[in-house]
């Protein structure tokens, strides 16, 4: 049995590099982030920046759309997007980031947000909730209203105290404009590749993406209940 499994290894490997070669020919410059074996014979997912493709082995044929298991309703595509934004996070780090940290840290969400729009306002306006419940906060931004947006954006990440500076932006106070170095492009890169079409987006540690607004009170209890789960 160990050497069944072995060899069904070997060969799966095999098959992922060969596909690898196969891709760069048909597609040069693709940038694969992981490939892997589907539960259909023949067929592999392929990740290529933020999407999920599925191939045969020669790169001929490709799928795009999801792929679920309606014996079980596993979406292996959703799986495959966790696994993305988990990768791309981290690769970011939180260097890039602004970050609201609780003393003890029990949870973390990295939160895509725009300055200006209303949910992303409420959602801040709860960080108190979120120091509370122990949940630290990391910030990626994606300013999607145009060049003043940005530059206010930027303001935010050259002030001498981050943190403070955005407080007073989300009040809507007004920010002395200034620049410097800065990753707020890359931000914006980064929150498409995530996946992200509007803000606030909030993703959990498992790469779980929830769009939109969630109450602190609520999202912290999920947060719990979830870890006491995965206790158990």
């Amino acid at each position: 049995m160990l050497v069944l499994m072995s060899a069904n290894a070997t060969a799966a490997e095999s098959a992922i590099d060969t596909l690898e070669k196969n891709l760069a020919e048909h597609v040069p410059g693709a940038v694969v982030s992981r490939i892997k074996e589907t539960p259909i014979t023949g067929v592999y997912e392929v990740i290529v920046g933020s999407d999920i493709y599925y191939m045969d082995v020669g790169a001929r044929y490709i799928i795009n759309g999801d792929l679920i298991d309606l014996a079980t309703k596993t979406n292996f595509t959703e799986e495959a997007k966790t696994f993305n934004r988990k990768m791309k996070i981290a690769e970011m780090g939180e260097e890039n980031m602004v970050i609201y940290a609780p003393k003890v840290v029990d949870h973390t969400i990295t939160v895509v947000t725009d300055i200006d729009c209303p949910y992303c306002r409420r959602l801040h306006s709860e960080m108190d909730e979120y120091m509370k419940g122990n949940v630290k906060v990391r910030y990626i931004f994606m300013p999607l209203k145009g060049q003043v947006d940005f530059d206010k954006t930027v303001s935010v990440w050259c002030a001498e105290d981050r943190n403070l500076a955005l407080d007073m932006a989300k009040a809507g106070d007004d920010l002395e404009k200034v620049n410097c170095d800065n990753p707020i492009e890359n931000h914006l890169k980064i929150a498409r590749e995530l996946g992200v079409r509007g803000t606030p987006a909030i993703i959990l540690e498992d790469g779980t993406m929830l769009p939109g607004y969630v109450p602190a009170k609520k999202l912290v209890s999920e947060l719990n209940r979830l870890q006491a789960a995965a206790a158990n």
